[in-house]
């Protein structure tokens, strides 16, 4: 066997693109579809942090705002109409979504023949597979990433790096356990989730967490964005 590859993890939303204010509009659509009585004895749709979080721990917590028990059929009921109202959202005129700067070019080029076999890249999202898959398809980049590890897997962003090394290791066909890692995200909790397995951390502050916040939890290389793809390659070290 050769050298293992070194394994990028990637974040999608505020990372990889923007769908628009999409999937949160979503979440709530399906929340006031599903249950009216609980939203409205709310007094509207709970409050959401979606930054950084799983799907499924946002579910788990709007369920327990709402006084609703939480199981797995409920919350396959909620994705199901979440996902409905994804589609319509994503596919709406003027949406207003968009790749990040860089990205096309930066997975192309981790794609091509200067890093063939040296590379894996994966997704690792708070997005339910389905929802991540849905909107890398949107955006024409699904075909970069060979695995991932989803906020379905695990309502714990935390647990979810060794779920996506286990999956590399099966598309690979050889353990990755011992590969040099790397997540690629851009709030703090993503800082957090690559610290939880021993993973080196890139924050970017292409979404909705400023600079200087995460500077503050110290990641190994921090960016502004994704958009001088050189530099991006220069400090992620990949020879």
């Amino acid at each position: 066997m050769g050298a293992l590859p070194h394994l990028l993890l990637f974040d999608i939303d505020g990372t990889l693109l923007n769908t628009g204010g999409a999937g949160m509009r979503a979440f709530a659509l399906a929340l006031e579809h599903l249950y009216p009585e609980q939203v409205a004895a709310c007094g509207g749709v709970p409050d959401i942090d979606f930054a950084g979080s799983t799907d499924s721990g946002i579910v788990m917590g709007i369920f327990a705002k709402m006084g609703m028990e939480d199981s797995g059929a409920e919350r396959a009921r909620f994705y199901a109409s979440y996902l409905d109202f994804l589609r319509l959202n994503l596919g709406e005129p003027g949406a207003g979504g968009s790749l990040l700067d860089g990205v096309a070019e930066l997975l192309g080029k981790l794609q091509g023949n200067d890093y063939d076999n040296r590379v894996l890249s994966g997704l690792l999202t708070g997005n339910i597979a389905a929802g991540a898959t849905m909107k890398t398809d949107h955006y024409g980049i699904s075909g970069y990433f060979h695995f991932g590890a989803y906020g379905d897997d695990h309502h714990d962003r935390n647990q979810l790096g060794p779920v996506a090394v286990q999956r590399a290791s099966g598309f690979w066909g050889q353990d990755l356990s011992a590969a040099p890692v790397t997540v690629i995200g851009d709030t703090v909790k993503d800082i957090r989730c690559a610290r939880a397995f021993g993973a080196r951390v890139v924050a970017v502050a292409s979404g909705c967490i400023p600079v200087h916040e995460l500077a503050a939890h110290e990641p190994d290389i921090l960016l502004e964005s994704l958009g001088d793809v050189d530099a991006v390659l220069s400090q992620l070290q990949l020879a």
